[in-house]
């Protein structure tokens, strides 16, 4: 092997292809609910998942969770309490709470209002990873629960 040959190999540098730093991610959620009696599979996926996860944290009273008295809500606490303006205010404090809990949405123009046997919740959820916005509309009845 001649001089040139052998200073080729010491020159010679094989780097490494360049790897994006922060590669793309697409975020899926799975999960399941048991919730809808019609479903034959119980998988729910992604925004579903999510709205059925914000149902759920609603169905929770304030302080009904073990080892986190601070999760849930004062709602089903109030339903038979006159619906003043600082309760109103509490309710939009709590609900603001909840949705912002969850890391996936964002609350924005909460209103709290009365109906004929509960408490009627608008707001607007914007999910943050999908950049979609809707309006989610919850009823807590007196007699039945969230609907």
């Amino acid at each position: 092997m001649s001089t040139l040959e052998k200073n080729l190999y010491k020159n010679l540098k094989i780097s490494s292809p360049r790897t994006n730093a922060n590669p793309i991610v697409d975020k899926s959620y799975k999960g399941i609910s048991t919730v809808n009696p019609n479903s034959k599979d119980f998988k729910l996926q992604n925004i579903d998942l999510i709205k059925q996860d914000l149902v759920n944290h609603f169905h929770i009273r304030l302080g009904e969770k073990l080892e986190n008295p601070e999760f849930g809500t004062i709602i089903w606490d109030v339903l038979f309490e006159p619906l003043t303006a600082s309760l109103r205010e509490a309710i939009v404090q709590n609900v603001n709470m909840i949705i912002n809990y969850d890391p996936r949405v964002q609350a924005e123009d909460i209103v709290v209002d009365s109906y004929e046997n509960g408490i009627q919740i608008y707001c607007t959820l914007t999910y943050l990873e999908y950049n979609i916005s809707e309006q989610l509309r919850l009823n807590f009845d007196r007699d039945n629960g969230i609907i």
